[in-house]
């Protein structure tokens, strides 16, 4: 599981989380919503190692993510991110682009990592997009084969921080519907989104933020339905 213990975080002066606290089990998926600023995106770089803490503790499946002794590019294989940015390499084909961590990184040969690139490319979709370069996808194939980039690494657990936020809303529904295909297939994943329909429909959990703090927390149908917190209520007072 992910454990997140009384975790602060801070640049400079700004503080960014204050005190947040969340657990998360094997094959649940939390979404967390919120407006912007209110932390959520720094939560999912912290949970990777990407950026240090203050205080606190983040652990995965008992490993301390920031302690000194933690071999933080073994521990990431356990945990992929997706961004809102594809970062893809252009010069690289779609095929090249989801090979080149397990080669690198895992030590694999081409032909194992090919192997495994060619099945999660085909998992998301994109079976026929293998030769392409990415200036060639769509947004939507391109945040599919960063998705496949991550699973290529057979993670444990996924991170996904507003991968949809940067598409074209046509293209929104193909990655919500690669997320949900995931969830059902007992993927644990923390989702940081702004498709309230996504957080209600897929989510065991949705938590808010607000202002760095985890304000409220509960089954989609009460935070949805019944929130208990005024700060919850106004937030989902403007965007539903």
């Amino acid at each position: 599981m992910i454990e997140i213990e009384k975790v602060y975080k801070s640049f400079g002066k700004l503080e960014v989380l204050k005190g947040v606290d969340l657990t998360v089990a094997r094959g649940e998926v939390v979404s967390i919503i919120g407006g912007s600023g209110s932390g959520k995106s720094t939560l999912l770089t912290c949970i990777n190692g990407l950026e240090p803490i203050q205080s606190g503790h983040i652990r995965i499946d008992g490993t301390d993510v920031h302690a000194r002794s933690t071999d933080l590019n073994k521990l990431r294989r356990k945990v992929g991110i997706v961004f809102q940015q594809f970062n893809a390499f252009p010069h690289l084909s779609v095929l090249d682009n989801v090979t080149l961590a397990p080669r690198k990184v895992l030590g694999m040969s081409r032909a194992e990592a090919e192997e495994i690139a060619v099945r999660q490319l085909s998992h998301v979709g994109l079976a026929d997009k293998l030769k392409v370069y990415p200036s060639r996808l769509s947004g939507g194939q391109q945040q599919r084969m960063a998705i496949a980039r991550a699973l290529a690494m057979s993670p444990q657990y996924m991170l996904f921080d507003e991968v949809t936020s940067a598409l074209d809303p046509l293209l929104v529904g193909e990655v919500l519907d690669t997320l949900k295909m995931l969830a059902e297939e007992g993927m644990t994943m923390i989702c940081v989104t702004h498709e309230m329909t996504f957080a209600r429909d897929v989510s065991q959990r949705v938590a808010f933020f607000h202002q760095g703090i985890l304000a409220e927390i509960g089954p989609p149908e009460q935070i949805f339905g019944a929130p208990q917190h005024l700060e919850t209520q106004k937030f989902l007072s403007n965007v539903r």
